[in-house]
């Protein structure tokens, strides 16, 4: 009997099958920040000015710690709406420590973490015990953690931290040394082509399919090339700032995290169906209870850098905007709103795209009503993507 014929495959069609099921979602978003890039550049010649880049990082960096958090969140398809108060709240907490109560410093940040973890720890038992809707409880707890803000910060409503604190220094003026900046991406090169070529000989052993090895290396070159030319680039100036450099490793580890451990394995699998994940053992309620947490305290990190980049905190800090321009970065970076998917550079790529559309328009003396616009309609687009994607996928 002869072998039932095979038709052949178009040249392409995988890729295109994997860019329809939202498995290269890297590839369109990384394409769609060169083509803002291309497109300001050729309006306003300073736009990809090395100076221009390196405020651009380091403007990005507190919105994009919080941004980290909202995909944690979202991989679980929940969300929190309260992560703009939460990081107001942080940075009232750390500029009234620290001058008018005249705690050390450190003292004061740690507080202002602390308040993140109970925060969402209170939200991961309301929303476990209680069975609230996420949406419910953080748009609550929003206005509740917003009036805290107003209370820590008193009748004055604004407190200004000292320009020589170590705090303000490492937000505004700190920079990596060049030799060091180098030393992190060789490092970061090393670890993602040692996890990629792990990840292809344990699929080998499972009998899985696995990606080639020239694809592989090749994936590697691009990132090396990318982070060399990114920190060469920055180097023609100030270099690399020390907070956004913080932002990467934060997202680095995160994506380690959800990869590489069982609590990474565990949050896909909650996210992907969270009745199978539990008839499967696992811990669902300790699942999202970490999750919570753990995206509080990453707003509350970027209320202190926000706090330390502003040399003050006032009773705009942690406004409305902020939760939207965070929740936006994380969903045009990539990750699904419909849960268990999405990577943690969703975060870096999101905000980037968010903040180069705003210092794009700034250079060209354009309001913030048209970068409102212009932000949501980047945001629906990535939206509709994810629902054909998806769409796509149960196909």
């Amino acid at each position: 009997m002869s072998a039932p014929l095979v038709a052949p495959q178009r040249p392409g069609a995988e890729l295109w099958r994997r860019l329809r099921t939202g498995e290269m979602s890297a590839l369109p978003i990384t394409a769609a920040l060169v083509l803002i890039w291309i497109v300001f550049q050729s309006l306003n010649g300073s736009f990809l000015s090395s100076d221009n880049l390196v405020n651009l990082t380091q403007q990005s960096a507190a919105t994009g710690v919080i941004a980290l958090g909202v995909v944690l969140t979202l991989h679980l398809g929940q969300i929190d709406l309260s992560v703009g108060a939460v990081s107001g709240l942080a940075a009232a907490i750390v500029a009234v420590g620290a001058v008018r109560i005249g705690w050390p410093l450190a003292l004061a940040v740690a507080a202002a973490l602390a308040a993140g973890v109970l925060i969402g720890l209170l939200y991961g038992a309301v929303h476990t015990r209680l069975g609230v809707p996420s949406f419910v409880f953080t748009l609550a707890g929003l206005l509740v953690v917003g009036g805290l803000q107003l209370r820590v910060l008193g009748s004055t409503g604004s407190v200004n931290l000292p320009f020589q604190s170590w705090l303000v220094r490492f937000c505004q003026t700190s920079f990596l040394p060049p030799l060091l900046s180098w030393l992190v991406v060789a490092a970061v090169v090393a670890l993602y082509a040692g996890s990629r070529l792990q990840d292809r000989a344990r699929r080998h052993r499972a009998e899985l399919s696995a990606p080639s090895l020239a694809s592989v290396l090749a994936r590697v070159a691009v990132l090396a090339a990318v982070l060399a030319t990114a920190v060469a680039y920055l180097g023609t100036n100030r270099g690399v700032g020390a907070v956004f450099a913080l932002f990467v490793a934060l997202v680095a580890l995160t994506d380690l995290a959800l990869r590489r451990t069982r609590w990474g394995r565990f949050v896909r699998a909650v996210g992907g169906d969270a009745e199978a994940a539990r008839r499967a053992g696992v811990p669902v309620r300790r699942v999202l209870v970490t999750v919570f947490a753990a995206c509080s305290t990453l707003a509350a990190l970027g209320g202190v850098l926000a706090v330390g980049r502003l040399a003050a905190a006032n009773q705009a800090s942690g406004a409305v905007d902020v939760t939207l321009t965070a929740v936006a970065a994380a969903v045009i970076g990539g990750t699904s709103m419909y849960g268990g998917r999405g990577s943690a550079w969703s975060a870096l790529l999101g905000i980037l795209i968010i903040q180069s559309i705003s210092t794009g328009l700034t250079l060209l003396n354009l309001d913030q009503s048209v970068r409102y616009a212009v932000t949501g309609i980047v945001l629906a687009i990535a939206v509709v993507i994810d629902a054909l994607q998806r769409r796509a996928r149960e196909q």
